[in-house]
């Protein structure tokens, strides 16, 4: 199988026009040109070099591609993760995998429960998270990302933050083989 990144023009030549010095020439002087632009056409695979991105492209490619929720403010590998997701984003809008997806990037997990798993009205859906900032610093921030992407008809009822710790789990008993007598 031929490599087009590592072809050569030269090694393509029909045998009788491979012994033509003019052709032989004019083939090798063309592959160092060939292989140039091969090299300058990698560079143009956006994605596959999203580890290279500055923030300044990073805003700009959220420009083009426009993620669901987008801040400029944010640390350069959750621009780089919802730059590179805007697309599927845009395919599973409205959807509790989109939500989850969204929060899980920013904010770390999170399951979205649908008001059948508890309970609740029609329509209406709560988040479940392990994040203790949320409630903080970043509440307005992750209401502003949950509306984003969930459908326009549901509705937010909460968001619930768990917190596993782990805790010593001690335990005892005892055995008595006797008898008692009060008189």
């Amino acid at each position: 199988m031929i490599n087009i990144q590592t072809v050569s023009l030269f090694d393509l030549l029909p045998l009788p026009i491979r012994n033509d010095p003019a052709m032989a020439a004019a083939a090798v002087a063309l592959d160092i040109q060939l292989q140039e632009t091969s090299r300058m056409i990698a560079g143009l695979e956006l994605f596959g070099r999203s580890a290279e991105w500055t923030n300044a492209e990073a805003d700009e490619l959220a420009w083009q591609f426009k993620p669901p929720y987008y801040d400029p403010d944010l640390p350069l590998d959750q621009k780089r993760l919802l730059i590179q997701n805007a697309i599927p984003f845009h395919r599973h809008k409205g959807t509790a995998g989109a939500v989850e997806d969204l929060i899980a990037i920013l904010f770390g997990q999170g399951a979205v429960e649908e008001w059948w798993q508890y309970g609740g009205d029609p329509h209406h859906f709560r988040v479940v998270t392990n994040n203790a900032d949320v409630t903080a610093e970043r509440a307005q921030e992750f209401i502003a990302a949950v509306d984003a992407v969930k459908r326009l008809s549901a509705v937010l009822d909460s968001v619930t933050i768990s917190q596993a710790e782990q805790l010593p789990f001690y335990f005892g008993g005892f055995l008595h083989f006797g008898e008692h007598i009060t008189i």
